[in-house]
């Protein structure tokens, strides 16, 4: 068994690589193989020429031989016979022959010097049509109602013919139906005979496909009456029947009968019943389904057709006729036999020398075939002896063969429904191997696709294949690769890992060949982004997006179809390169757009669906009915929505009487409504019209209605937004919103008016008025209720009794004021005050509140003849009794008075109440100014606050030194007496600055606190009495370093002007060292001076008063005393402007650039409770090198001459 296996695959590995080996390559031996023969049975037409096919290959190329019933046919012996060349194809010439002399079994035969092979038995058959038998048919009569057959009777003809059923005519087949019928046979079958079947000339015609002509049989009449002799022959008078009947078999016969079908053919089984009513015919298998896939019903359900045949359909199968009266059964037993059908015909070999090999000749059939094998045409037991071939039933096997044993076996299975058979060469060669595959093919793959790498090999014997990846590493059979036995190499999911050289080496024991091939995997075409359902209006723009990624290498094609077609030849339609634009759509352009992007290895497609909406087409056929006064029905016909479903119908109508030309929405049915049921007025003449609306829009109107008038009535409803309101104190103006012509319900349109006062017993005044909206009522008191009516009415009556409505007479200015006026004083800036309220009737109108006015008179430390006269007023809204009056100023005096409000006006002024508020804190001193800078004292200056808010208690002056090592000194506290507003500071260290906070404080506390900074100079240079220079430029403290120089305040004797001189920290403080520095820093003063002010920095030196005025950066020394002005120590080194302190010790940014959190770690500048500052003293950031250089050092002398020694 493994044997047969191996040799098995062996065959199949090498049949492809033959056919392509013997044509291709160098030649190679090959016995010969038929290649193409005529059909077993060959029926020929008598007109034309037989051809009877038989084609061989071989190498060397074979000849032809033939047999004729057993013996050999000479073909060059017969003129009429013509074989083709380099062909075993006869054609015969049967012109003026005749044709049955060719008739016959012809086997033909192909041969070369290593073997022979045979073809089929070819049975030539000529075609025939004979004549129809004359005969006499007699007419047939029949009572109405029975069955009835009309037998047809053919000639045998070959093929057999076609039968069919016409009348004299010949324009249309007699009809066929559940009644009549036309049997397999030909015969014409009635299952009751009605009125209509009475005719003379039923034929049946047989046509004879091969000669194309068509005989006839005999008319046949069909009558209603019938004789004995026709009954005799017709045997129907048992058919004779009064009324309906049970159903009966017309064909088959009997309760059963058989059917023999071969395996593979078509069965086809008949019931034809006959009854009255005409019966229903149903099948089924006993015991069995019917086969679905291969069943079908034909003739009105009295034919069942099952094709393709197997054992399996074997059985009983039951034919059912039925009709009201009853049921009739017939069985047909089918048996399924089988020509001989091959299971494994046998196959070519190829063997080496000493090889084995196996030809199986594997078939079945019922009965089972009988199974001869031959050797070049001869029964293999005629054949002569060969010891290595062994032969057991359907199997050959040849061992240890040697050259020269070349030969063609056949074998022939048959019984008694058919043969089969099949040539199978076994070829003895020894060659070594050939690569048939291309050289250096490119495979070109998808990543995730199967790869294919093809190796076709020949060589005896067979080759072994294997292969090598990049020329090294060898490939095994396993996932993911499989070698194929026909040598062909398969990577299951390819991966671009997988792309490179590979090899596939053939080798026998005769040699080894090799072939290179190369994988390229791709990546995949794939739509990212796909195209989108739209939905678009007529006559916009769609756009289908369709972005693609493919493989760089490959060259991608878009194209775009619309339905599974091409896209419209229309410049509309715009292809980019990743998008479709179908521009100004219509309606035409609906449909599916599919976006296929293919390359040369793969594609990929999406769709998407475009549907094109548009407004609604109006609606027509406005009709109105169900008319009556007050309503009418409105129904019409949609129009096309346009693939946009209608939402709601919208109803509107003309009033053709009021207003003319003036469309007015009525009402709104669903989009589903055809109709509407109307509301309608009186005394309109109506014309209606429809608007469609879905998603896009509303439709154009619909043509309108016809004119639809209603009568005149009453008013159905009174003037709205009737209300009551004096102008005056003496009148009552009433006014109402007038009803328009279509509320009016008819002509004659007037409103009654009427009013009273409420509250007061005395009957309704009334009037009528005409073409009005308001009617003024003099005379009245002053603000005073009265009760209104307005009602409408017109020639047809009175509307409905109007609603009740309250208004007012006119109001007048209040009477008198509030009195019993009370005022609390909360603190310093809050007091509240209090009054009794004034009597309703005082007021004369509606209250609106109260009105304070209220003003200061004067601050109680001021002189009663200062007073102030801006007045402020608060209005304190209803019927109040109190309120509050907030930001006055502390320890001042108020006056205030009220007045009551309403709608007209104020009323008079209460009399005046004065109220004190207390004292409160007083605000910052108003200026200090430092003076007389000396090496150990400073001369502090300063103003008293603007406003005291009090009695003015006295000073708090606090101070703190700022020393070298950027640390803060201990805060100083002094209390000073009000009137004290100046004080020399002794005992103070030179050169060091200092830092001085003042505020001032009544009873109530200290008020906001002021700041300024100064610097004592040094020792041995006092203090010049004359104005001070501000502008010069200050020291930068920077956070964490030590200030190279002290500055101070010196005198040129050059420019009379003061000029900053710097002195190094760590100078020695002996006398003559200090001497020599300052002699030095005048030699070169001039020079950094006239440097400072050509480069326009450190601010400019005015030579007068008004000059230096004039830049508000400089202030200038005041003459009096002598003091310094203020410097500053910011980043822009601008002077120094004193700062104020709020009193809790915090600094405000926006008020000084120079405060205490300036020099702290960004605290809030708080003291401690000993006094002491909290943070360290520090400057600010330091500038960048160019900016310090040109700001801070050029303007300084000392620090130049430190420089420069």
């Amino acid at each position: 068994a493994k044997l047969h296996v191996h040799y098995v695959h062996i065959a199949l590995s090498v049949r492809v690589c033959l056919n392509y080996l013997f044509i291709h390559i160098s030649p190679v031996p090959q016995p010969p193989t038929i290649t193409l023969q005529s059909p077993k049975d060959y029926i020929f037409d008598p007109r034309e020429n037989i051809v009877i096919h038989c084609e061989a290959k071989g190498k060397p190329h074979p000849s032809f031989s033939w047999t004729r019933n057993g013996t050999h046919f000479d073909v060059e012996k017969d003129s009429k016979v013509l074989m083709k060349p380099g062909s075993g194809t006869l054609v015969i010439d049967i012109s003026g022959e005749k044709a049955e002399a060719f008739e016959g079994t012809y086997q033909c035969t192909a041969h070369n010097e290593h073997g022979t092979a045979v073809s089929n038995n070819i049975v030539i058959r000529q075609s025939r049509s004979p004549l129809w038998p004359k005969e006499q048919n007699e007419d047939i009569t029949v009572q109405i109602g029975v069955p009835l057959v009309l037998q047809c009777r053919p000639p045998a003809g070959l093929p057999p013919p076609v039968i069919f059923w016409m009348d004299n005519s010949k324009s249309l087949r007699l009809p066929l139906d559940k009644r009549v019928s036309q049997a397999l046979n030909g015969d014409l079958y009635f299952s009751n005979i009605l009125p209509e079947d009475t005719r003379s000339d039923y034929i049946c015609y047989a046509r004879f496909p091969h000669t194309q002509t068509i005989q006839q049989k005999q008319p046949i009449s069909v009558m209603e009456t019938m004789n004995e002799t026709v009954a005799a022959l017709y045997n129907v008078t048992d058919f004779y029947s009064e009324g309906e009947r049970r159903p009966g078999f017309m064909m088959p016969l009997g309760p059963t009968s058989t059917k023999l079908v071969l395996r593979g053919e078509t069965l086809v089984l008949e019931c034809i019943a006959e009854g009255l009513p005409t019966p229903d015919i149903s099948w089924q298998k006993d015991g069995g389904e019917l086969p679905t896939s291969r069943t079908s019903f034909q003739n009105f359900n009295k034919r069942l057709k099952i094709s393709d045949v197997n054992e399996a359909d074997a059985g009983n199968y039951r034919c059912t006729a039925t009709n009201n009266m009853g049921t009739a059964h017939h069985i047909i037993k089918v048996t399924v036999k089988a020509a001989p059908f091959w299971v494994s015909a046998p196959r070519n070999l190829i063997l080496a020398p000493n090889e084995t090999g196996i030809l199986t000749c594997r078939v079945s059939g019922e009965p089972k075939p009988k199974i001869s094998w031959f050797v070049n045409g001869v029964p293999i037991g005629n054949a002569p002896e060969d010891h290595s071939r062994k032969v057991e039933d359907d199997t050959v096997i040849l061992s240890n063969v040697q050259s020269g044993s070349s030969a063609v076996y056949q074998c022939n299975a048959s019984n008694e429904f058919g043969y089969l058979m099949a040539n199978a060469f076994v070829n003895v060669l020894a060659e070594p191997p050939r690569v048939l595959s291309p050289p250096n093919q490119v495979y070109q793959v998808i990543t995730n696709n199967p790869a294919l790498l093809h190796c076709s090999s020949f060589g005896s014997p067979i080759p072994t294949i294997t292969w090598f990846k990049d020329s090294q590493t060898s490939i095994k059979n396993g996932d993911p690769f499989v070698i194929h036995e026909n040598g062909t190499l398969e990577i299951h999911v390819a991966q671009p890992l997988n792309s490179g050289k590979y090899t596939c080496i053939a080798t026998n024991n005769l040699g080894i060949k090799e072939n290179h091939v190369y994988l390229e995997v791709k990546e995949p075409t794939r739509i990212l982004k796909q195209p989108e359902y739209k939905v678009v209006q007529r006559g916009m723009s769609a756009v289908f997006e369709c972005k693609v990624k493919h493989d760089p290498s490959l060259i991608p094609i878009m194209t775009w179809l619309k339905d599974n077609g091409e896209l419209p030849d229309d410049e509309r339609f715009e292809v980019d390169t990743d998008s479709l634009t179908i521009k100004d759509v219509t309606d035409g352009d609906e449909g599916t757009y599919t976006c296929i992007m293919n390359t040369t290895l793969d594609q990929d497609s999406a769709s998407a669906m475009l549907t094109v909406v548009e407004k609604p087409d109006p609606p027509s056929d406005l009709e109105l009915t169900d008319q009556t006064e007050r309503s009418v029905q409105l129904t019409w016909i949609p129009g096309d929505d346009h693939n946009s479903p209608t939402h709601k119908f919208l109803i509107q109508y003309e009033d053709l009487l009021h207003q003319p030309g003036v469309w007015i929405n009525l009402t709104e049915v669903a989009g589903t409504s055809t109709t509407a049921q109307l509301n309608l007025s009186p005394y309109v003449y109506y014309s209606f019209r429809v608007l469609a609306e879905n998603e896009v829009g509303y439709s154009r109107p619909s043509q309108p209605s016809r004119q639809y008038r209603t009568n005149p009535a009453a008013p159905d409803e009174n003037p709205s937004d009737v209300q009551g309101a004096g102008t005056d104190p003496d009148n009552l103006v009433i006014s109402w919103t007038a009803l328009t012509g279509f509320q009016s319900n008819g002509p004659g349109l007037e409103y009654k008016v009427q009013w009273r006062q409420k509250d007061v017993e005395e009957d309704w005044s009334s009037m009528n008025v005409v073409n009005a909206s308001q009617f003024v009522v003099n005379g009245t008191p002053t603000f005073v209720p009265y009760e209104i009516k307005v009602q409408a009415l017109n020639d047809y009556g009175n509307g409905p009794e109007p609603k009740v409505v309250t208004g007012y007479s006119g109001e007048d200015l209040p009477l008198s004021p509030p009195d019993s006026m009370q005022v609390m004083v909360h603190n310093s800036t809050l007091a509240e005050v209090h009054w009794q309220p004034v009597s309703a009737s005082s007021v004369r109108g509606k209250l609106q509140g109260y009105k304070v006015y209220y003003r200061r008179d004067r601050g109680l430390q001021d002189s009663e003849h200062e007073k102030e006269l801006q007045e402020q007023v608060l209005t304190f809204s209803g019927n109040r009794s109190e309120g509050r009056l907030p930001g006055l100023q502390p320890y001042s005096l108020y006056s205030l008075f009220i007045r009551v409000l309403n709608n007209k006006g104020e009323g008079p002024p209460s009399p005046v109440k004065t109220f004190e508020t207390p004292e409160g804190v007083p605000g910052p001193p108003s200026f200090l100014n430092v003076l007389n800078p000396g090496s150990g004292s400073l001369s502090l200056e300063w103003g008293p606050p603007m406003n005291n808010n009090g009695r003015l208690a006295g000073y708090t002056l606090k101070y703190q030194p700022v020393n070298n090592t950027s640390e803060l000194g201990p805060v100083k506290v002094m209390n000073f007496l009000s009137n004290e507003t100046s004080f020399t500071l002794g005992n103070l260290n030179s050169s060091m600055l200092y830092k001085f906070y003042l505020s001032a404080k009544t009873i109530k506390g200290s008020g906001p606190t002021i700041t300024e900074e100064a610097f004592t100079v040094l020792d041995t240079e006092p203090p010049h009495p004359t104005s001070p220079i501000t502008q010069s430029t200050p020291p930068q403290f920077r956070k964490g370093t030590i200030t190279p120089c002290v500055p101070y305040y010196c005198t040129s004797p050059i420019t009379d002007p003061k000029v900053q001189c710097c002195k190094n920290v760590d100078i020695a403080t002996q006398g003559w060292f200090i001497g020599l520095m300052c002699a030095i820093a005048l030699l070169i003063l001039v020079l950094l001076i006239v440097c400072f002010i050509k480069r326009n920095k450190g601010g400019k030196y005015p030579g007068n008063k008004e000059e230096a005025h004039q830049d508000p950066e400089i202030q200038p020394m005041k003459e009096d005393d002598g003091t310094f002005g203020e410097y500053s120590d910011t980043e822009d080194h601008k002077p120094l402007k004193g700062s104020r302190t709020p009193s809790n010790g915090t600094v405000r940014r926006d008020e000084s650039d120079d405060s205490l959190v300036d020099y702290g770690e960004g605290g809030d500048g708080q003291f401690n409770e000993d006094g002491s500052f909290i943070g360290q003293y520090s400057g600010k950031k330091e500038k960048d090198t160019h900016e310090g250089n040109e700001s801070s050092e050029a303007p300084s002398p000392v620090n130049a001459m430190n420089s420069f020694v």
